[in-house]
């Protein structure tokens, strides 16, 4: 129902082997596709001239999260004890990720593991107790929110990935050319592909372009505008347990 409300701009790519393609062709070409093996194209990622409202997203960001950390201050403490008590370990993960024109950044997360394994890219069933209960209400991002007031990340744009992500058996870059440009903006907690829904495993390689497409459409059509309507889209799927971050 919220995709009905949000800009469907078509990101035109193409296949090795045929010519261009709307982004909602190209994608159901991939799902159907047997073979899987042809590289997608996106044409070349642009950052629209706004440098007022690029301004006001920093500040907003900055703030956002300024107030945030003060205000969630007390649960932040309550969350770092109840994680003592919990296991042994660090309260904090940080796990390299890939920001604002490639630059790395370790992304700050309440740690839900077992301390062997919570510095693992991969996934596993080591959870603690107390580790599944953050993961499932969200709470292990909050300490994001010092990401953001830093400038690491924004709370809307394209989903952090760590180096040399993988999808579908294969690097992301190797899967679409031209995926470096989803680095022309900062990451965001939230952005376009979470409202679509695209919120699905990486191992799928159909939802892992489609995400591709999504972050290149929200850098095309950025605006402050766009970045509210994500926002409220973003609350509403969150309530609903639709949306994760």
């Amino acid at each position: 129902m919220t995709e009905k409300t949000l800009p469907q701009p078509t990101a035109l790519i193409r296949t090795v082997d045929s010519g261009p393609l709307s982004a909602s062709a190209a994608t159901l070409r991939g799902e159907q596709s047997h073979a899987d093996a042809s590289q997608f194209y996106l044409t070349p990622v642009r950052v629209p001239n706004l440098p007022v409202q690029f301004a006001i997203k920093r500040t907003i960001d900055a703030t956002s999260a300024l107030l945030g950390l003060i205000v969630l201050s007390p649960a932040l403490t309550a969350i770092a004890v109840l994680i003592k008590l919990d296991s042994r370990g660090p309260v904090i993960v940080r796990q390299l990720h890939t920001g604002l024109n490639g630059a790395p950044f370790e992304l700050l997360t309440f740690r839900c593991k077992t301390a062997d394994t919570s510095r693992k890219p991969v996934l596993d069933t080591s959870f603690t107790p107390l580790g599944r209960f953050l993961t499932r209400t969200r709470l292990a991002a909050l300490p994001r929110l010092w990401n953001v007031l830093v400038g690491d990340l924004s709370l809307i744009g394209p989903r952090p990935h760590v180096p040399d992500m993988m999808a579908a058996g294969r690097s992301y870059d190797g899967l679409v050319r031209g995926y470096e440009d989803r680095n022309l903006m900062r990451p965001g907690l939230t952005g376009l592909a979470q409202t679509r829904g695209l919120t699905g495993p990486a191992g799928q390689r159909w939802m892992a372009i489609r995400q591709i497409i999504c972050d290149a459409d929200y850098i095309r059509n950025f605006s402050l505008f766009l970045d509210m309507k994500i926002i409220f889209h973003t609350a509403i799927n969150a309530v609903k347990r639709q949306t994760r971050f």
